[in-house]
């Protein structure tokens, strides 16, 4: 019972080690070229775009030309150097390169010389080599009469010069000699300042080891004892069957591979040193007690095997299970459904709208590690995410979710993927199957208009006012668009600088559909739990709970005014009545002192009939009463108006005629029909105003 039971044991690591040795995964990327010729080309070396390593040094871009005779040329990118094969184990790598002559006519007179003078790396703490001539008499018999008439100079290979090999003694032709090159990842010194980077650290198997240069600053990696294959990719190092290589690790009993290791035992009933040959003896006393306690152990063993395994089992199980559940509870069997009808109906109507899974994000994000955290806020926590396809997305990963709001979920995602606005960030996708559903959007590179305004981004001193004018028009019309044209319309319900991304052109686009709505059908729907920004939030929708359009209006409306005076919305410095950058702002246009307010390149760029145009469109759009607000489509219009009117005021167009559009732009700014503008203040708008006071702007 006990040998069989030793011979089981046996034939489930034998399983183990088939299984190991079936995964042979490849030495270059996924869909990458990984041979040119017969010459093996293994990443962080590569062929074409997205196949090597690109830290910005250029050194493991490749070239592979078919086009020549046989065998393809691999050659250096940039460098047209010959490359006859590459090694990641000793970090080295074979070349070839032209060795540089010089030629002379009978009479001692130059010929010519070719201009393949090569730069490449040689011993230590030197960088490049470059080769030098010199002339020397044809009749010095120092050099003796049956020298060649051409001189060489070049760096060779130790091993191809011997003195039966120098052939070229008596050449005059062009030719090729070989060299070895060291190579290592050189982006950072040392492997302990790349391990601080979990990103760019070049060994990606969980079966690799790092390795300092030895030839200048540097690392390369290896994979770890017992393991085999590509250090430089995910999953590239895999365990070595040492039980079939028998030449290396010769075994005279019963071998069994294990993870980076193999054991040697002998046979049941000996003993002794299986490694050699006759090194297993038999016992001399193998008792029944001993046979006993020795398939026990076995037993135990095995059975305990069998216990984890089943926990294992079980534990994925009720994983499946759980993410199954969460899957249908946030809608993912309706979304599903909604999306195959529209596709039907329309082709690709969701816009390339993909359902992720947990894994699929979990691996784009590093298992949500810590340093690709782009952002954190109120609903939750955005990540820099790299998808499969190489594609980077930002990942919000929310914090909770209202039962309601869950129910609406899945059309809801549906509708907002359909929102096509260069000035929307798109969304991609979502992952349903986790607690509280996570969205993927597109990744816009340069940071939030709070941080262009206040976190160290700030504005160029050039074109500040003329960019901010058309953040701010940009902002506006993405909101209008959600209003207006969007079906059915959608409030965002927390817009703040926070949520308006800039891409690399300073464009901007809204983001942050946390607390978005779409535009209830019921006139008297209210919301059980208000959402928003402090500093940002409308009043009305404070002492209601009903959000509407004009809620984004008011929010708005302090944005731009942020844009204006880039000043902080709330300051717990100073009074109490100076706190609220709205409430110091209209209680210093009631005073007329509100260009005090504004930023310094505002007052000193802006023209004072366009600065009295943007004070009063201001101040509509925080007013108390949400009816006296404009709405969105108006407040883009007049933002794009002001700011092509702000870049070709009246009397300063050259003497040319705007026409049609300068009388539009008129008329937005007001024009002699709008002179004298009232604003009138009830008691509730601003604190501590007197009742029934009115302040006159003439423009």
């Amino acid at each position: 019972m006990a040998i069989n039971t030793v011979l089981l044991l046996i034939v489930l690591h034998s399983l183990v080690a088939i299984a190991s040795a079936q995964q042979q995964p490849a030495l270059a990327r996924p869909g990458c070229r990984d041979r040119c010729g017969n010459i093996t080309v293994p990443y962080p070396f590569g062929i074409g775009a997205g196949c090597y390593r690109d830290d910005g040094l250029q050194g493991f871009q490749l070239e592979c030309d078919d086009s020549g005779p046989s065998p393809p040329r691999l050659t250096i990118f940039g460098y047209n150097h010959r490359l006859a094969a590459l090694s990641l184990a000793s970090g080295e790598t074979r070349a070839y390169l032209n060795a540089t002559r010089e030629c002379f006519n009978s009479s001692g007179g130059f010929v010519e010389r070719n201009n393949n003078t090569s730069y490449i790396s040689i011993p230590s703490g030197v960088s490049f080599f470059e080769p030098h001539q010199r002339n020397f008499p044809q009749d010095d018999p120092t050099f003796g009469t049956n020298a060649t008439t051409c001189h060489y100079v070049f760096l060779v290979e130790t091993e191809w010069f011997r003195y039966s090999d120098r052939v070229f003694l008596n050449r005059t032709d062009d030719f090729d000699v070989p060299v070895v090159l060291d190579w290592a990842v050189r982006n950072v010194a040392t492997c302990s300042a790349a391990r601080r980077n979990a990103t760019d650290f070049a060994c990606r198997s969980a079966d690799s080891e790092c390795v300092d240069s030895t030839n200048g600053a540097g690392y390369r990696c290896n994979c770890s004892k017992g393991y085999e294959g590509n250090p430089y990719l995910d999953g590239g190092c895999t365990d070595i069957d040492e039980c079939q290589l028998k030449d290396e690790h010769p075994c005279y009993g019963l071998c069994m591979n294990m993870p980076g290791r193999h054991v040697c035992i002998c046979p049941p009933g000996t003993n002794g040193d299986a490694t050699t040959k006759n090194g297993c003896r038999p016992k001399d006393k193998f008792t029944v007690a001993l046979k006993a306690l020795t398939g026990s152990g076995v037993g135990l063993i095995l059975l305990g095997s069998m216990l984890c395994c089943l926990s294992l089992w079980l534990q994925k199980s009720k994983l499946i299970r759980t993410k199954q559940r969460f899957f249908e509870h946030n809608g993912g069997v309706i979304l599903q459904q909604q999306m195959r009808s529209y596709s039907r109906a329309a082709g690709d109507a969701t816009g390339g709208f993909k359902i992720f899974s947990a894994e699929e994000l979990k691996k784009a994000t590093n298992n949500f590690a810590a340093d690709q955290i782009l952002g954190r806020g109120g609903h939750g926590i955005v990540y820099r995410g790299v998808l499969a396809d190489s594609s980077v997305v930002a990942i919000k990963k929310s914090k909770m979710m209202e039962e309601a709001e869950t129910k609406e979920f899945a059309r809801e995602m549906l509708i907002l993927s359909q929102i096509n606005h260069r000035n929307v960030v798109k969304l991609l996708g979502c992952c349903l199957e986790v607690e509280v559903p996570m969205l993927v959007y597109e990744y816009v590179s340069n940071g939030t208009l709070y941080q262009y305004i206040h976190g160290g981004k700030g504005l160029n001193a050039d074109t500040a006012l003329d960019t901010r004018l058309r953040i701010a028009a940009e902002s506006a019309e993405a909101l209008s668009y959600m209003h207006s044209s969007a079906s059915p319309p959608i409030l965002h319900g927390d817009v703040k600088t926070a949520n308006i991304l800039l891409d690399g052109s300073l464009t901007a686009k809204v983001t942050d559909f946390g607390a978005s709505k779409l535009a209830p059908s019921d006139e008297a729907e209210i919301a059980t739990l208000v959402q928003g920004t402090c500093g940002y939030l409308d009043p009305e929708y404070l002492m209601t709970c009903q959000l509407t359009d004009k809620s984004d209006v008011y929010s708005f409306g302090v944005v731009l005014l942020e844009l204006l005076t880039r000043k902080k919305v709330l300051s717990f410095e100073g009074p109490e009545q100076d706190r609220s950058l709205v409430s110091r702002f209209v209680m210093a246009v009631k005073a007329g002192r509100h260009d005090e307010l504004m930023d310094d390149k505002v007052r000193k760029d802006m023209g004072p009939e366009a600065l009295e145009e943007v004070t009063h469109l201001v101040v509509r759009c925080v007013s108390m009463n949400g009816e006296e607000r404009p709405g969105m489509k108006e407040v883009a219009e007049r933002l794009e108006a002001l700011r092509r009117y702000q870049r070709h005021p009246r009397g300063q167009t050259g003497g040319g005629d705007l026409g049609e559009e300068e009388d539009q732009e008129r008329s937005l700014l007001g024009g002699k029909q709008h002179r004298d503008v009232d604003y009138k203040f009830r008691p509730h708008d601003v604190l501590d105003l007197e009742e029934g006071s009115t302040y006159t702007f003439s423009l």
